[in-house]
């Protein structure tokens, strides 16, 4: 039996720490909740109480403590630290396991007895005196974890030049999505898009990082084609003002749908799906996209090309140009749609699930505990 095959067997206790989530992080973190306490693990959560509410940590099975980590660092984070270092001496876990920049920054400094295991999801994008606070944080972070897991391998390159003792590659179980409930009729019909006319859809976060004002740009020079058509942008955030604003300017066929709970629903509907961030690790859209068998569009950044392969097509970040013509060429190309639409779910059936990835964390918690000589696993 390999050394992989004997430390997933580890059933050790382990404290899971993530800062404010209303998406992947914490999605991430209830699934390796419940894959842990499936596997006879013990399972402490501790994050805002709102992650509770929105993740299920209890009804799950896992105890969990309130630390309100907040997303960005600032006065509470030192109120975040102590409330961290006293559910951690309440439960004694084995291991703590910090997912993101922010909670791996709180586990850091609460100097925990046991190892500190921090999985990076994010890139750091920020500039000027956020970018350089954000440097030091990621310094602090990866020279006191044990071990460092990446979402991504650019994610991993980065944990180490910075400073991290182990840095490698961490298991990210792709989501199993629920099929979507209306026809696709229906769904064309709630925008009154008419048969015949192309369906183009986006979901994500309403941020600068996600660049929808490159499918904006794009979309605006879409009336002119026969028939014209339209897109969809789901999601919600702090650039909706400027992204309506936008809309309204260049006279885009764009509906800003904010926060839906039936994305698989509109990609039912849709005829294409498009990516244009910046930065991205293993986006949650993308995958959902490929597994519905929906040509997908995404910008080479990141851990994307490494996540969708030939699936997609793929294009610069920022490039107005690029996307107007992959979305045009596409439309023009029944044929090609539907070689991609059928590579998408060959290439998901090959992403690791929620087995595989618990199977990951396991071994990882036993390796730095026996390299520790600490805990019970």
């Amino acid at each position: 039996m390999t050394d992989a095959a004997r430390e997933d067997t580890w059933r050790g206790s382990v404290a899971l720490v993530l800062a404010s989530s209303t998406g992947g992080v914490g999605g991430h973190v209830a699934s390796l909740a419940r894959g842990l306490l499936a596997a006879g693990c013990r399972v402490l959560v501790c994050g805002p109480a709102a992650t509770d509410e929105h993740f299920g940590f209890t009804a799950c099975g896992a105890g969990f403590a309130p630390v309100e980590i907040p997303a960005g660092p600032g006065p509470r984070d030192s109120g975040a630290v102590r409330a961290l270092r006293r559910a951690l001496a309440q439960e004694k876990p084995d291991v703590v396991h910090a997912h993101g920049l922010r909670a791996g920054f709180v586990a850091v400094l609460a100097r925990p007895a046991v190892p500190v295991v921090v999985t990076w999801h994010n890139a750091v994008l920020a500039t000027g005196l956020r970018g350089q606070a954000a440097a030091v944080a990621e310094r602090v972070v990866a020279r006191g974890a044990a071990l460092t897991l990446g979402a991504s391998e650019d994610l991993v390159a980065r944990a180490l030049a910075v400073g991290a003792r182990r840095a490698r590659l961490g298991a990210v179980a792709a989501p199993q999505g629920r099929p979507p409930r209306r026809s696709r009729a229906a769904v064309r019909a709630e925008f009154r898009v008419a048969a015949g006319v192309p369906l183009v859809v986006s979901v994500g976060r309403l941020h600068p990082q996600k660049r929808h004002d490159v499918l904006i740009a794009a979309a605006a020079r879409w009336r002119t084609l026969t028939p014209a058509p339209v897109v969809l942008i789901a999601g919600s955030g702090p650039s909706y003002m400027d992204l309506a604003q936008q809309v309204s300017q260049v006279r885009a066929p764009v509906h800003l749908l904010g926060h839906r709970a039936d994305v698989p629903d509109l990609l039912a509907g849709a005829d294409l799906a498009v990516v244009t961030s910046d930065w991205e690790a293993r986006q949650l859209f993308a995958q959902e996209a490929l597994r519905a068998g929906v040509p997908l569009i995404t910008t080479a950044v990141g851990g994307l090309p490494g996540l969708v392969g030939d699936a997609a097509v793929q294009i610069a970040p920022g490039d107005v140009d690029a996307l107007d013509a992959a979305v045009r060429d596409l439309l023009a190309d029944a044929d090609r749609r539907a070689g991609y639409a059928a590579r998408g779910p060959r290439r998901a059936a090959g992403w690791p699930d929620e087995a595989a990835t618990v199977a990951d964390v396991r071994a990882a918690y036993a390796s730095v505990v026996r390299d520790t000589g600490a805990g019970r696993g």
